[in-house]
């Protein structure tokens, strides 16, 4: 696959049509307007150009005002629908038409309306419940909170800690004040809730002994009557909140059988919404209308038809070297490419003139991911998992990637499973001599195991980085052949293999007792011709003695480090097999414990299954998440690194978008 060829389109439509061909051009899907370029237009024309308005701060409020309706209706009256499920299907015509929906601005302001009153009684409910919290120890006060006294006396109402020892209280008061007294109403764990009683003339005085022990008075300000005459009044209160409430609640769920209108009018405000921002690129005169814009280069005979249709003059295109920074790039896909443009979008597009790496990405990723997760049992939910998905919710875009992406990953995991002997680790076996402890059974068969032959699987794994950064690096010399620099590739990549060529040689003598002697020669031969090629290559462009040198000796030290570490890395991939295979084993164990103690019965079986979900699905969780981040990390760190060149900007075209239905012809 590539990287879809772009053409610019210059237009100009006489003014009455701009509607008519925006709409045509939003279900055509395939132009991506731009700011207009004054530059190729006459100067007599230029002056005359203005930005055309459009209204799209109003189709943005619609939007908000049909999301926070569905949202209301999503929370009191969620829809009742099967855990996975495909969106509906409106046909084109139903889903521009919009008048048929305007009757439902009503329903939705209602909607809006009513949560906000909810809102506001449960901020009320908040507030009684407070009031009547305050009130609770004061029930057995049968006193009018409105009392402050009488003409020779004044009455508080106060607490103080329940530490605070009242016989201490009452000997401090009758020092201080004779005329005083407290009484206490109730008690807590936390304080003691008392009425002070004192002569207006010695209230002061009074108080001022009590701050010793902390004392604080409450205020019940606006409030008459007894607490509990107060609070019998608060409880009737929330009584009838709770009632408006409810009838509120009930009204929002009556309009429930709106909610699928809601939705069409929501994705209908979304293609309103990119028609004004696309009235907004325009420019114009008071009888024409100009646009810029890119579409696919294989789409132009179908463009070139719709535009017949209006009356317009248009101009397209071959982007120059210089426009394309500002090309926009869309990937060609396939239904095995198509499943790595989820990664790509995740780390950034390919620049428009540079390589679309997802046709090499693929097999790698997927092959490497099936490495790291080896289990028959794993691979089979995933591909059951993606099977069912793409099945019943019909995905597409990056959710059909994903699904894509999972059952690919989920057959790989299968196939090295079967070379591992893995399926949900080594139950298998441990199932069969739980049955039969003398059976000479020794599990699935395998060609190599990661907990058994874990060297043999480091040195694969090596084996398998040399392969995939080595494709990188011929991917990087097509390039520079492509683009007239043979010598660059010659002497980067071109030195490299042969080193490792060399290496390969000389290693072989070192492996292989029975080769000759002479290969190895040869070997470390070609190693010195290809690090003279790398050092001279290094510093043929550096000036002067000591920029050669410098520029050699940094050669010497990032080839070494990094492709060192380059190889390395892929040792994660040993890692993540021996680490997932050893924790399913270890659930296994855990799991048959009590079958293996106490025999096979309904408990121990129960035991067995309960533990057994729960760990499997705990390891293949977390290698779910594990392998996809760290295969993830090879394809961007180590082999994009050798060659890719992002910074494409992705193609955004004019199009019916939609986010609760499937819009069809």
């Amino acid at each position: 696959m590539a990287i879809v060829k772009m053409k610019k389109l210059r237009l100009m439509a006489v003014r009455n049509q701009k509607e008519e061909l925006l709409k045509q051009l939003m279900i055509f899907g395939c132009v991506e307007l731009r700011e207009p370029e004054n530059d190729g237009l006459a100067p007599e024309l230029s002056q005359y150009l203005s930005r055309e308005s459009s209204g799209v701060s109003e189709r943005r409020a619609e939007k908000a005002l049909l999301q926070q309706a569905i949202g209301v209706l999503n929370t009191y009256a969620p829809a009742k629908s099967p855990l996975l499920s495909a969106k509906p299907d409106v046909a084109l015509s139903e889903f521009l038409n919009r008048q048929s929906l305007e009757k439902y601005r009503s329903v939705a302001e209602n909607l809006i309306a009513d949560e906000d009153r909810i809102k506001r009684i449960g901020t009320e409910e908040s507030r009684v419940r407070g009031l009547i919290e305050s009130l609770a120890p004061w029930l057995s006060f049968d006193c009018p909170l409105e009392t402050e006294g009488t003409r020779d006396s004044i009455m508080f109402l106060g607490a103080c800690p329940a530490k605070a020892s009242l016989d201490d209280m009452r000997a401090r008061l009758a020092e201080a004040a004779d005329e005083a007294e407290i009484f206490e109403v109730s008690k807590d764990k936390l304080q003691h809730y008392l009425v002070l009683l004192s002569h207006r003339s010695q209230h002061l005085k009074a108080l001022e002994a009590l701050r010793d022990y902390s004392f604080s008075i409450m205020s019940f300000s606006g409030l008459t009557g007894t607490p509990k005459e107060c609070t019998d009044g608060y409880k009737a209160e929330l009584r009838a909140l709770a009632k408006e409430k409810n009838q509120l609640i009930e009204d929002v769920k009556s309009k429930a059988e709106h909610r699928a209108a809601l939705e069409l009018w929501a994705d209908r405000a979304d293609t309103d919404i990119a028609f004004s921002e696309a009235e907004d690129k325009l420019m114009g005169t008071q009888s024409t209308v100009i646009l810029d814009g890119w579409f696919p280069a294989e789409k132009e005979a179908e463009l070139e038809k719709l535009l017949g249709k209006f009356d317009c003059a248009y101009e397209v295109t071959d982007p120059v070297e210089d426009e394309y920074p500002d090309v926009p790039v869309q990937l060609k896909s396939n239904k095995l490419t198509n499943s790595m443009n989820m990664i790509t979008n995740m780390y950034s597009l390919p620049a428009y003139n540079g390589v679309d790496a997802n046709p090499m990405m693929a097999p790698f990723f997927i092959i490497i991911y099936g490495l790291m997760m080896a289990d028959i049992g794993y691979g089979l939910v995933m591909v059951l998992a993606a099977i069912v998905a793409m099945k019943k919710i019909k995905p597409k875009g990056g959710t059909l990637a994903f699904c894509q992406l999972l059952l690919y990953a989920g057959i790989s995991t299968m196939v090295m499973g079967a070379l591992t002997g893995g399926f949900f680790g080594d139950i298998p076996y441990r199932l069969v001599h739980l049955i039969d402890p003398a059976s000479t059974w020794a599990g699935l068969p395998y060609l190599f195991s990661p907990v058994n032959d874990s060297n043999t699987v480091l040195y694969g794994s090596l084996v398998v980085g040399l392969i995939h950064l080595n494709t990188g690096m011929v991917i990087s010399f097509v390039e520079k052949c492509k683009a007239g620099n043979l010598l660059d590739g010659l002497f980067e990549e071109g030195s490299l293999w042969v080193i490792l060529i060399g290496g390969i040689m000389w290693g072989s003598t070192m492996l292989l007792p029975s080769a000759p002697a002479m290969l190895g020669k040869v070997g470390v031969a070609i190693i010195i011709v290809g690090s003279v090629l790398l050092l001279f290559g290094a510093g043929r462009h550096s000036k002067g003695v000591f920029g050669k040198i410098g520029a050699a000796f940094g050669c010497i030290y990032n080839t070494l480090t990094g492709w060192f570490g380059d190889v390395l890395s892929y040792s994660r991939i040993m890692a993540l097999m021996l680490a997932g295979g050893v924790v399913a084993q270890v659930f296994n164990t855990i799991a048959l414990m009590p079958a293996e103690s106490g025999g096979l019965n309904v408990l121990t079986v129960l035991a067995f299954l309960v533990i057994f979900i729960i760990g499997h699905a705990l390891n293949f969780g977390l290698n779910l998440l594990g392998c996809f981040v760290h295969d993830l990390r090879l394809q961007c760190l180590e082999f994009f690194g050798k060659f890719y060149v992002d910074g494409g900007k992705p193609f955004s075209p004019l199009k019916v978008n939609s986010k609760y239905y499937d819009v069809i012809e």
